[in-house]
C-alpha cells in the first residue's frame, strides 16, 4: 500500500500527540501576534495608492509640501424665512471672539456672506496635524454650542472636515462595533443548531478566531513588504471567520459521521483528514489563487487585501490539518457535550443512531427533478440565473460621495445647508501644476485665467470671497487651484465638468509654458479614474483566477470536465450576484427596506473584490460536494447514484456553512454606509444562491446529464489505480436519492 497523503499523516500525528499539537499551535499564534505588534504596521502612502490622473495630481501636490491645515466653518442661517442680518453679524462677531480663545485654533477669518444674503460663514483654521484634527475638534464644537444657546433665533452650526470626520467616526464606529458583537453570537447560534452541542459548535469558532489573530500579526509583518490599508484588518476578520468556520465545520461533521458508524477516535480523525481534510486543502488553494489575482490589479488597496486574505486562509488551512485533529482526538465523545436537548434530538435524527445514518427525506425530494429530468431542470435553473445576471450588463461604477454618507448626524445636515448656501464649498476639482520656479508667475496667470473661464461656464461654481483659490509652494515649483462645481460628486454633470476641465480648459491654459506638468484630481476625478482602472483590470484578474483554478481543479479531480463545470457554475453564481446588486442598489427599489438612498451606481472597488471573494468561497462548497460524489463513484455507484449520494451526504454541512456566512455577511448590510451595504448584500446573496440553486439544482442536473463524461481527462491526467484506505468509507446506500 502506498504512502498515506500528507494531510492524513499530519492529522494522525496530531491525534496521537494532541497536547504537543495544541501547544505548538498556541505558540505559533502567540509568536505571530506578538511579532506583528512589535514590528508595527506600515501603512500605504498617497503615492502607493495613486491611480490614474487623479493619482498624479495627488503626487504633484505632495511634492509641493503645502501647509494644509484643517479648516472648520461656523455657519449662521435662519431657522425660517430670511436671515436677520443684524443678529447674524452680532453672532458672527461673537463666534470670531470665542474661537480665537479656544486652544487649538490658529486663526479665524472674516465672515463671508452667501450670494443670496441668507447665510453667513466664519472660517476657522485649526492648528496642529490635520490628520488628527477630528480628535481635537470637540472644544470648537462646544464653543459653537455656546453661541447657539446665546442666539436661539438663529441656526448656528459647525461644519468642516474634522467635525464631519468625528461625527462619522462616532456613527460608523458604533456600526462596526455592533456588527462585530453580533457576528460572533450569530455564528455560535447557527453552529449550535447545526451540531446540537456546545463544544462542537465552539471548536470551529475557536479555530477561526485563533487563525484571525495569527493572520493579523503576520499581515502586520507583511506590511513592510506590501503596505497595509485601513480595510485590511476588517477583511482578514471577514474572510478568516468565513473560511475558518467552514473548514472546521467540514472536518468536524465528517469526524462525527465516522464515529457514528462505529469507527474509533483515531480512525475517524484519519478518515476525516483523508476526505474533508483533502477538500479543505484544495478549497484553500482555490481561495488563495482567487485572492492572488488581486495582486494583478496593481493597486495598493487590493494588494494589501490580497496579502491579508492569503495569510488568513493559509493559517486556517494549517490549523484544520493540525490543531483541529488534536482537539477532536483529545475531546473524543466529549465534543458532543453539553448537549442542547431539543437541538440534539434533531441532530441525532439527522445523523442517525447505532452507527447507521438516517435516511434523509428533504434533499432527495429537492434532487428528484434534477435526477429524473436533468435537461429540463438545467435549462430552467440556468435560465433563471442568467435572467438575474442580465442587469449586470448595465452596471455603472462610481465612488460614494459626501451625499451618500448617512444624514442622521447634525454635521451632515449642516453640510447640506453649507453647500446649498455656498456651492463652492461642496464638490470641487483640484488642478495641480508643476513647472520650473521661474515659470511660477506665468502659471499663476494661467490659473487665474482658467478660473475666470470656468466661472463663466454653468458646469462650474464661481469662487466665493476673494476670488480663485490659488496656492503656490514655497519653492514656487507647484501651484494648485480649486475649481468648484455645483453638482454632487457622482452626478453626471460633475463628470462632464471634469472632462471639460481636463480636455479643454486646462490644456489651453497651460499651452506654451515650458517644462509644465499638470493633472486634475479631487473626488470626482478619483471616482472616474478608479472606475476605469477596475474596468481595465477586471478581465485580467478574471483570466488569471479562471486559468489557475482550472489547472488546480483538473489536477485535483483528474477531470477536465469537472474543472470546466466548476468554473462555469461559479461564474453563474458571481453573475447572478452582480445582477442582484444592480437591481437592488443601482435601481433603488429596495431603498426603504434596506434604509439607503440609491447612488445610481455600484461602488467602484466592489465588482473586482466581490469576484475574487465569491469565486474563492464558492469553491469551498464545490470541492466538498464533488469530493463526496467522487467517493460514490470510487465505491462502485452509478453516476446518478453517486450524484445523489454526494449532494445528500454533504447538504447538511454545506447548508450550515452557508447559513453562517449569509448570517455574518447580512450583518454588514445593516451598516450605515452604502459601500458596506452593497458588500454585505452582494456576499450574502451570492453565497445563498451558490449553496441552494447552484449546488442543489444546477450541479446535480448537469452532472447527471453528463454521466460518465464528468470524469473524462486526457490519458496523461488519468489517475492511477490506488489501493483503498486501511479503513474504507463506503457510502451508505440509504443516502442515495430515490430513483
Amino acid at each position: 500500500m502506498g504512502r498515506r497523503p500528507v494531510t492524513v499523516r499530519l492529522a494522525r500525528w496530531s491525534a496521537e500527540h494532541p497536547w504537543r499539537a495544541i501547544a505548538l499551535w498556541v505558540v505559533f499564534v502567540a509568536v505571530c501576534f506578538v511579532g506583528g505588534s512589535a514590528a508595527g504596521l506600515k501603512e500605504a502612502t498617497d503615492a502607493d495608492m495613486a491611480i490614474g490622473e487623479s493619482g498624479r495630481a495627488d503626487i504633484i501636490v505632495t511634492e509641493g509640501n503645502f501647509d494644509d491645515p484643517a479648516v472648520e466653518n461656523i455657519l449662521i442661517t435662519p431657522r425660517s424665512g430670511t436671515l436677520d442680518q443684524a443678529a447674524a453679524k452680532k453672532a458672527a462677531a461673537e463666534a470670531t471672539e470665542r474661537m480665537r480663545q479656544v486652544t487649538g485654533v490658529a486663526s479665524v477669518g472674516e465672515p463671508v456672506s452667501s450670494r443670496d444674503g441668507n447665510a453667513l460663514l466664519v472660517p476657522v483654521t485649526m492648528a496642529g496635524d490635520p490628520d488628527d484634527a477630528s480628535d481635537r475638534v470637540q472644544p470648537l464644537r462646544d464653543a459653537t454650542a455656546g453661541i447657539q444657546g446665546a442666539y436661539p433665533g438663529l441656526r448656528v452650526e459647525q461644519v468642516g472636515g474634522p467635525s464631519i470626520g468625528k461625527a462619522l467616526d462616532d456613527t460608523l464606529g458604533k456600526d462596526f462595533k455592533r456588527a462585530e458583537l453580533l457576528s460572533l453570537p450569530v455564528t455560535l447560534a447557527i453552529l449550535i443548531v447545526a451540531f446540537g452541542a456546545l463544544i462542537a459548535a465552539g471548536v470551529p469558532v475557536l479555530l477561526a478566531l485563533s487563525s484571525v489573530a495569527a493572520a493579523m500579526g503576520l499581515s502586520t509583518l507583511a506590511s513592510h513588504l506590501v503596505p497595509a490599508t485601513d480595510t485590511t484588518s476588517s477583511v482578514i476578520l471577514l474572510i478568516g471567520m468565513a473560511v475558518g468556520v467552514d473548514y472546521s465545520l467540514f472536518y468536524v461533521r465528517r469526524e462525527r459521521e465516522e464515529r457514528a458508524k462505529g469507527r474509533s477516535g483515531l480512525d475517524a480523525v484519519e478518515i476525516a483528514a483523508e476526505t474533508s481534510g483533502h477538500a479543505v486543502v484544495v478549497s484553500g488553494f482555490a481561495v488563495i489563487i482567487s485572492m492572488a489575482g488581486l495582486l494583478l490589479a496593481n493597486d495598493a488597496v487590493f494588494s494589501s487585501l490580497a496579502v491579508g486574505s492569503i495569510l488568513v486562509v493559509a493559517v486556517a488551512v494549517t490549523g484544520s490539518l493540525t490543531v483541529l485533529p488534536a482537539l477532536l482526538a483529545k475531546l473524543g465523545r466529549w465534543v458532543d457535550r453539553p448537549r442542547v436537548p431539543l437541538l440534539w434530538r434533531l441532530t441525532a435524527a439527522r445523523t442517525g443512531r447505532h452507527g447507521q445514518p438516517a435516511k434523509p427525506r428533504f434533499w432527495p425530494a429537492v434532487l428528484r427533478p434534477a435526477l429524473r429530468a436533468p435537461l429540463a431542470t438545467l435549462v430552467v435553473s440556468v435560465g433563471l440565473l442568467l435572467a438575474l445576471a442580465a442587469p449586470a450588463l448595465g452596471m455603472k461604477l462610481k465612488f460614494p460621495g459626501m451625499e451618500d454618507l448617512p444624514r442622521t448626524t447634525p454635521a451632515m445636515q449642516a453640510y447640506d445647508r453649507l453647500t446649498a448656501a455656498f456651492p463652492s464649498t461642496g464638490t470641487s476639482h483640484l488642478v495641480a501644476v508643476q513647472a520650473p520656479a521661474e515659470q511660477a508667475d506665468r502659471v499663476r496667470a494661467a490659473l487665474t485665467d482658467l478660473a475666470g473661464r470656468a466661472a463663466a461656464d454653468p458646469l462650474f461654481a464661481p469662487a466665493e470671497g476673494d476670488g480663485p483659490k490659488i496656492e503656490v509652494s514655497a519653492d514656487r515649483r507647484v501651484s494648485t487651484l480649486e475649481v468648484a462645481t455645483p453638482y454632487a460628486s457622482r452626478d453626471d454633470e460633475a463628470a462632464r465638468s471634469l472632462h471639460t476641465l481636463r480636455d479643454d480648459l486646462l490644456p489651453a491654459a497651460m499651452r506654451g509654458i515650458p517644462g509644465v506638468e499638470y493633472a486634475v484630481g479631487g473626488g470626482v476625478a478619483a471616482s472616474e479614474d478608479y472606475a476605469q482602472h477596475v474596468e481595465e483590470k477586471l478581465p485580467l484578474v478574471m483570466a488569471f483566477v479562471l486559468a489557475l483554478t482550472f489547472l488546480v481543479m483538473t489536477w485535483t479531480f483528474r477531470s477536465v470536465v469537472v474543472a470546466l463545470t466548476s468554473i462555469v457554475l461559479n461564474l453563474l453564481s458571481a453573475g447572478a450576484a452582480y445582477g442582484l446588486l444592480v437591481l437592488v442598489f443601482q435601481g433603488g427599489w429596495a431603498e426603504g427596506l434596506l434604509g439607503f438612498t440609491s447612488m445610481g451606481a455600484i461602488v467602484s472597488w466592489l465588482p473586482l473584490f466581490l469576484f475574487v471573494v465569491l469565486f474563492g468561497l464558492s469553491m469551498d462548497y464545490h470541492v466538498f460536494v464533488v469530493s463526496r460524489i467522487r467517493e460514490g463513484i470510487r465505491a462502485g455507484m452509478s453516476n446518478r447514484d453517486a450524484v445523489a449520494y454526494g449532494i445528500t451526504s454533504s447538504a447538511g454541512v454545506v447548508t450550515s456553512a452557508a447559513v453562517v456566512m449569509v448570517g455574518v455577511f447580512a450583518i454588514f448590510a445593516t451598516l450605515s454606509t452604502i459601500d458596506m451595504k452593497q458588500l454585505g448584500i452582494g456576499l450574502a446573496a451570492a453565497i445563498l444562491l451558490d449553496a441552494t440553486i447552484i449546488r442543489a439544482v444546477v450541479l446535480p442536473s448537469l452532472m447527471t446529464l453528463l454521466g460518465d463524461a464528468n470524469w473524462w481527462a486526457p490519458r496523461f491526467l488519468r489517475a492511477r489505480k490506488v489501493a483503498p484506505p486501511a479503513d474504507p468509507t463506503t457510502p451508505t446506500p440509504e443516502l442515495v436519492g430515490a430513483r
